[in-house]
């Protein structure tokens, strides 16, 4: 529960916290495409070591980074050996019974684990520079031209910012749950996965009732502050784009440029067999 970092805000002075949360966004969505479009060794590295570069300028500790990978660290590690055992190529390093790594498969297993470390930089990064309030206001003037089909932007925000915001609370609540069920002799470590599983319903049924609770709390504490829906409302803090975020969005689009011509062009495709053949 405490490797989830959904909804955290880590609070510091970087050029990235200071960029409009509209820009963070579609700045996030034009990496990733990047990072998808990415096809040879030398895009792969580019996205990466930008990623690299965009979770220093965070000025976030290295922990927290690490705190969100390792959720996923066991589908890392799976992808890669199924990538490095199963990839045919022309290079065979070494045979053992029905094991026959490649040289191709290691360097497309490094693709891989490149591409899933660099999109959890990416949207981590995105989590922790920016508040939830800013995040959703920031969604809700994305979303603002589905307002023609009468899509209920406003609400829809309303619902993510609540989401974001009780998303630290609950898992700190079941985690609290859970240690009050350890002391009482509860066992969620030991057995096989459906054991794991039955044993995590005296956690969800508290915390189930807690959220349900929670609800008409949260009700009537909009009501007592006048709460009546999104027309006319106004912004504590308005949103403004300005030269840092033109400069962000310019660096951006030029790597997403250049790793689409390099895929087209086969620019980063460097000839492998021939390289360690000469070697």
């Amino acid at each position: 529960m405490r490797d989830i970092t959904l909804g955290s805000y880590y609070r510091a002075d970087s050029v990235v916290h200071k960029l409009d949360a509209r820009v963070k966004i579609l700045l996030m969505i034009t990496l990733m495409a990047a990072i998808f479009t990415a096809n040879g060794t030398v895009s792969y590295a580019a996205v990466f070591l930008f990623s690299i570069a965009v979770m220093l300028m965070t000025k976030v500790p290295l922990k927290l980074y690490l705190k969100s990978l390792r959720p996923l660290l066991i589908l890392v590690i799976f992808t890669s050996l199924l990538n490095i055992f199963y990839t045919h190529g022309a290079i065979t390093l070494f045979e053992w019974w029905i094991f026959h790594p490649t040289f191709e498969g290691v360097l497309f297993s490094l693709k891989m684990i490149a591409r899933i470390v660099s999109l959890i930089i990416v949207s981590s990064a995105l989590m922790y520079t920016t508040t939830p309030v800013a995040l959703t206001d920031a969604l809700e003037w994305l979303m603002k031209p589905l307002k023609a089909v009468r899509f209920p932007v406003h609400e829809t925000a309303l619902m993510m910012t609540l989401a974001l915001r009780f998303i630290p609370t609950l898992l700190e609540e079941a985690d609290k749950i859970m240690c009050a069920q350890k002391a009482r002799g509860a066992d969620f470590e030991s057995g096989g996965l459906l054991h794991r599983a039955k044993a995590l319903i005296p956690v969800i049924v508290p915390l189930l009732v807690s959220a349900f609770r929670r609800a008409p709390e949260l009700a009537t504490a909009m009501e007592c502050r006048c709460y009546r829906g999104g027309e006319g409302r106004t912004k504590l803090r308005v949103m403004k784009a300005g030269y840092r975020d033109a400069l962000a969005a310019l660096i951006v689009l030029t790597l997403l440029g250049a790793v689409i011509f390099a895929r087209v062009k086969g620019f980063d495709v460097p000839p492998w067999s021939e390289i360690l053949g000469l070697i």
